[in-house]
């Protein structure tokens, strides 16, 4: 049975309430509760059986023990699916997996174990703090007491789609898992034993929780929700229905996890969510509202990535929604349904591709991509560059130039495939340890023509820009924060620019003011090695910028982006702070082009904020084409805008971006 179209506007109803509270859902109106998110253009809830606490939103004639002592209405997730499907609302029913505080106090024997033989916790609490983050072990009889009573609501709740969440892939060391352990020849006491196991166990896990929700409906959407979803995930692709992107920009993700997740998985043929909240910080930030321009610039983001787009949100315990908030909500999705119809179908385009290092560094965890990663987004996007993220097993003939941004070691069959792609006249740019085998021992990828001799000498050191790398450049040395690696050119080049080491580098015998020392004023070792086809930065430039967003480092990336790769998919006269992103709608025979203005800013410790939209005026765009350009109108009100077109440019004026505007570049039949 085919599953359902995957909705557009989505909300992820949050409702972990503690046990301790009375009165819970004491003012619920099943009515008024569907029509508010009817009014606020929702067209699918997830809707809670289960929460983190341990207690159940249902009439449980399995646990009834189980279900909220405070409970008012008895049979809350039944009443609440039955009023949003009767309006057309898809209806997601969630259920945690790792995380129940009821169930870890009522068999420890399931809590997983960690190497030093404690409970494990997944936020490092004691046994004293609180929270319900003590992780429950699925190789322990947990599992199938977790699937009869999640067969219950499948069985007897009506819903559209499975969301299991909490489906963390983390180590144990449990009596039951290192007997596992065992059978399949690892060792417990081994990290990476454990690692491979978890991995495992994780896999195991996915496909036995799909294949169980489907045996109740074949037709169920599923999900699993981890905080982050990536490249240790592909062996499971399979068994999601598509991929949500948990990314609360307010905490651990930040505002650069989203686009590098999407940039990556959208390209697995599988339907692509981003999730963000009404919440100022993070869930359960109860009566906190986040500022209207960043759900704009957070919603908005979503669909220029070819993304559908979900808010989180808890309700009220006695048993509301927040009206002030769902009239916001409600603004953002009906500009979200409007847009959908440029939307729908619509595949990002591409002209480079950049090697995600979760291929060899991912950890799985919410928040930790690696700084190369987010880095190169970052300074492809303040460039206005189409790009995706890939990894060794896609294919490379789709882009006109790949990259390899500062820690992508290669192998004899990433070799192998870098070097055809060269031959088919190719570009690559890489950097620092990039490029080097994994015993870091050599360079793999001979085509950069240069010879790895270790680490730099010194550091930082400086780079005074020569030629072409010297367009809108300082004349002068410009430093080089963190240490590259030495090398020699090992062949033939176009271009060499070579790095200034400091007077001395700075120790407790010789020093020189209070950060680093000057230039000795004297070029030495090579620092950019360029070819026809390649570049190569002896510096980790990309985790640099993600650091210290340098600006010369980013101008360097530009001027060696623009000897490479002359003529971009597209560009504009816009500040930096502008963001571009261009689409295909195949059947429609059009090109969409989503253009962002919305500016987060570090105006506290802790966050960065989005609370103003600043207009962008005469914005001069000049975009590749695919054909005879028709027309070019903005989206969604059709209004016609002039253009001029030369071979497979067009140049067009944008008169105002007010924080996110679509154009439609129509062709011809």
């Amino acid at each position: 049975m085919k599953e359902k179209e995957i909705p557009f506007r989505q909300i992820h109803l949050d409702f972990h309430t503690s046990e301790k509270i009375q009165g819970v859902c004491g003012e619920f109106d099943a009515e008024e509760f569907a029509q508010t998110l009817e009014d606020a253009h929702v067209n699918s809830i997830t809707l809670f059986s289960c929460g983190h606490h341990g207690n159940l939103y249902y009439n449980s004639k399995k646990f009834p023990e189980m279900i909220h002592p405070g409970l008012v209405h008895k049979d809350l997730l039944r009443e609440q699916a039955q009023a949003c499907r009767k309006r057309g609302i898809q209806v997601n029913l969630y259920t945690t997996i790792r995380w129940n505080k009821r169930v870890a106090d009522e068999h420890p024997e399931w809590i997983c174990i960690d190497e030093n033989g404690a409970l494990q916790d997944y936020k490092g609490k004691g046994y004293f703090e609180a929270g319900f983050y003590k992780n429950l072990c699925v190789n322990t009889p947990y599992r199938d007491f977790l699937k009869e009573q999640f067969g219950e609501v499948l069985e007897t709740i009506p819903g559209d789609g499975v969301w299991y969440d909490a489906a963390f892939m983390n180590e144990c060391c449990c009596p039951t898992c290192q007997k596992l352990m065992r059978e399949q020849g690892l060792n417990p006491a081994v990290k990476e034993d454990r690692q491979e196991f978890a991995r495992w166990t994780y896999y195991d896990m996915v496909r036995d929780l799909t294949a169980f929700a489907k045996s109740y409906n074949a037709s169920f959407h599923v999900c699993y929700n981890k905080g982050h979803v990536g490249y240790l995930d592909k062996p499971v692709i399979d068994d999601y229905s598509y991929f949500s992107f948990e990314s609360l920009p307010g905490v651990e993700w930040g505002y650069m996890d989203f686009p590098v997740s999407a940039k990556y998985m959208r390209n697995f043929g599988k339907e692509c969510l981003g999730l963000t909240s009404r919440f100022h910080t993070e869930w359960g930030d109860f009566h906190a509202f986040r500022n209207e321009a960043a759900m704009e610039y957070e919603v908005f983001s979503m669909l220029a990535q070819g993304c559908k787009c979900t808010i989180g949100d808890q309700m009220d315990y006695w048993g509301k929604l927040n009206k002030d908030m769902y009239r916001q909500i409600g603004r953002v999705y009906a500009s979200v349904e409007a847009k959908e119809p440029w939307c729908k179908d619509a595949v990002p385009l591409s002209e480079i591709g950049v090697f995600t290092a979760e291929e060899f560094y991912a950890t799985g965890v919410a928040g930790q991509i690696v700084g190369a990663s987010e880095g190169t987004a970052r300074i492809l996007t303040e460039l206005g560059y189409q790009f995706d993220f890939i990894d060794s097993t896609l294919d490379f003939d789709k882009y006109r130039l790949l990259i390899l941004p500062d820690v992508i070691p290669v192998d004899e069959k990433l070799e192998e495939k870098l070097t055809a792609y060269l031959e088919k006249g190719g570009k690559i740019l890489a950097s620092y340890h990039s490029g080097l085998r994994t015993d870091r021992k050599e360079f793999g990828l001979h085509q950069l023509m240069v010879t790895y001799k270790g680490e730099a000498p010194y550091s930082p050191d400086f780079i005074w820009p020569k030629e072409h790398l010297a367009a809108g450049l300082a004349d002068a040395e410009h430093v080089m924060y963190d240490k590259g690696t030495l090398v020699e050119v090992s062949g033939e080049t176009e271009f060499v620019q070579k790095v200034i080491p400091p007077v001395f580098n700075r120790t407790y015998e010789h020093f020189c003011s209070h950060l680093h020392s000057p230039s000795g004023r004297k070029e030495e070792y090579p620092g950019i090695v360029e070819t026809k086809q390649t570049a190569y930065f002896i510096h980790p430039v990309f985790t640099t910028y993600q650091n210290w967003a340098p600006a010369w480092y980013k101008k360097l990336i530009a001027n060696e982006l623009k000897r490479l790769l002359p003529k971009p998919m597209v560009s504009h006269n816009g500040p930096f702070t502008t963001q571009v992103n261009l689409l295909r709608q195949e059947k429609e025979n059009r090109d969409i082009l989503h253009v962002l203005h919305y500016v987060p800013v570090k105006k506290c410790k802790n966050l960065e904020i989005v609370e103003d939209v600043i207009p962008l005026e005469n914005l001069k765009m000049e975009v590749e084409t695919a054909g005879k350009v028709e027309k070019i109108y903005s989206v969604p009100d059709q209004k016609e805008i002039p253009f001029i077109q030369k071979e497979n440019q067009v140049f067009f004026e944008i008169d105002k971006v007010n924080g996110h505007f679509m154009a439609a570049i129509s062709y011809k039949k």
